[in-house]
């Protein structure tokens, strides 16, 4: 039998102390050692290109991709006048978009000026789209639906792959069922109602378990034959029931 020895490299190492606590720092500055190695403390780390700083806030992380997507946006401008209505909207889904929804169910607890940031953003690159053109387009081009509406969708269809497919490496996000109650006019329940989380953080209430559970219970009380449903048909009821739904979608923390 061949052992393998894999070796790190200090300098692509990162460190950071998860705290609130201003003096939680400075107690273990320099007492972090890699291969020998001290290892400075940082206010953010990037996992897999999501930054997230010491206090689990991903501030940092939205203004550097609303930086990122404004300037493709001003990119966009640019080239503009040389693309019909379609041209225009393939190149802001594929090359500016993805810059506003990547990883979006890890940083969707971030509070609202983040991303109506992020809105505003989409909003600029819709007005350069709907532009007037000079030849007739021969056939309209189907608005696109808020970035909101999106990751509610996104969040949905990940849910059903914890609740219902059970795939194992989500288990960790997988929630207890509600106990049974009765229904009434106002409160609908249904067996694929789930326990939502307990928290008196703002902050918690907004993360992808928090916010997704509320809206999830909703979701199957208008929505029979949750269990019978596929990943493609979860996704497209998942988008007709979001599109009944006002933009913000509230949802009343019990």
């Amino acid at each position: 039998m061949t052992s393998l020895m894999v070796t790190f490299a200090p300098e692509k190492t990162q460190a950071m102390v998860v705290s609130r606590s201003p003096a939680a720092g400075p107690e273990v500055e320099g007492k972090l050692r890699f291969g020998g190695v001290p290892l400075p403390l940082q206010e953010d780390v990037k996992v897999l290109g999501v930054e997230v700083d010491r206090e689990l806030r991903f501030d940092s992380h939205i203004k550097h991709i609303a930086k990122k997507a404004s300037h493709r946006v001003s990119a966009l401008r640019r080239v503009a006048s040389f693309l019909d209505m379609g041209g225009k909207l393939l190149l802001y889904k594929a090359q500016i978009r993805l810059y506003l929804e990547y990883a979006a169910l890890s940083w969707m607890s971030c509070a609202a000026s983040h991303t109506r940031r992020l809105n505003s953003i989409q909003r600029r690159a819709l007005r350069l789209v709907d532009a007037a053109d000079p030849p007739a387009q021969p056939e309209p081009v189907r608005p696109l639906n808020s970035l909101e509406h999106r990751r509610d969708v996104a969040a949905l269809v990940v849910f059903h792959k914890v609740q219902v497919q059970g795939v194992p490496h989500m288990a960790g996000l997988r929630q207890p069922p509600r106990i049974a109650t009765r229904s009434t006019r106002t409160v609908l329940t249904s067996g694929d109602a789930v326990e939502v989380p307990r928290s008196r953080a703002s902050q918690h209430q907004r993360t992808f378990v928090g916010r997704v559970s509320r809206m999830w219970n909703i979701f199957t009380a208008a929505v029979p034959h949750i269990q019978e449903m596929n990943t493609q048909i979860i996704k497209l009821v998942a988008n007709r029931w979001r599109q009944s739904k006002p933009t913000p979608l509230t949802l009343v923390i019990p």
